[in-house]
């Protein structure tokens, strides 16, 4: 005796609804399908790298980035309108030919980020330092798109 796999969308439906369920079934393959991509490229480890935030308060913008192992001299970042591109290069020392692997998930290579700022920044004072992996950049907001204080007077 075998066992077969019953789902809901199985069922067999009959008259002028028919067609209807065709295409509900047929929309729930693509989005299945859709997802098992998506969690196959979740799982592979591909994606975006390096991982970073960006937060403000009042005077500044504030950018962190997760680089592990990476020095400030293999670094590289621009500024260029409201865009700042962080670039850069993650290397591994090669192993001897003598090593096997059972899990290799660390990669090596280029990276470059592209980061669209949501106001304008004071370009001649970002200040951006390389501490225990991380990167942090303090971007000042210019003068126009700081919070202007308005006195109010009594007549």
């Amino acid at each position: 005796m075998s066992l077969i796999n019953w789902t809901p969308r199985q069922f067999v439906v009959r008259g002028p609804w028919r067609e209807l369920d065709r295409l509900r079934s047929h929309v729930e393959s693509v989005i299945d399908s859709l997802s098992e991509g998506y969690e196959t490229i979740r799982r592979s480890g591909t994606g975006v790298y390096p991982l970073l935030n960006l937060s403000e308060d009042d005077d500044n913008l504030y950018l962190t980035a997760e680089l592990p192992g990476i020095s400030a001299a293999d670094l590289e970042m621009s500024l260029h309108g409201d865009n700042l591109t962080l670039r850069g290069e993650r290397r591994i020392p090669e192993a001897d030919e003598k090593v096997n692997y059972h899990r290799r998930e660390r990669e090596a290579g280029y990276f470059r980020r592209i980061v669209s700022l949501p106001v304008k920044v004071d370009a001649e004072n970002v200040r951006a330092e390389v501490k225990n992996g991380v990167l942090t950049v303090a971007l000042p907001k210019a003068r126009e798109v700081k919070p202007k204080q308005i006195n109010i007077q009594t007549v």
